[in-house]
């Protein structure tokens, strides 16, 4: 078993969680009218913006689940180093995640470093991998 990868792995499935039920607190749940995808948009959005937003929010936890679920995959696999490359790719794209919530936030959302930490494992997995 591969470590790195599995506590990677983990750790995003904790951190889509958390990304999906503090945002539907924090900021979806005052804009229902006793619905479940929010309809009260602020100005100046459009109730149709607000639609996509929520489904947005969702589907980027929805997408690190997946990556989740094919870092424990390969950290469980026979022969975790033919999937090397997978998992180099999943680094990457997650250490770009981390910088992306970063720049645009100015360091004020924590979820640049939970990637930056996820980035990194599976960097370092990648090379036992």
């Amino acid at each position: 078993m591969q470590n790195y990868l599995l506590s990677a792995g983990v750790l995003m499935i904790l951190i889509g969680l958390a990304h999906s039920v503090i945002g539907e607190i924090l900021i979806f749940r005052q804009l229902r009218a006793g619905t479940i995808v929010p309809l009260l948009a602020p100005p100046p959005l459009r109730e149709r913006h607000l639609r996509i937003l929520w489904a947005n929010w969702h589907l980027t936890s929805a997408l690190g689940w997946g990556l989740a679920a094919l870092l424990i995959l390969v950290a469980v696999a026979p022969d975790p180093s033919s999937y090397a490359l997978h998992v180099l790719i999943i680094a990457i794209a997650t250490f770009a995640g981390s910088l992306l919530v970063l720049y645009a936030t100015k360091g004020r959302h924590p979820g640049w470093f939970g990637l930056l930490i996820a980035a990194g494992l599976a960097w370092l997995g990648q090379s036992g991998a």
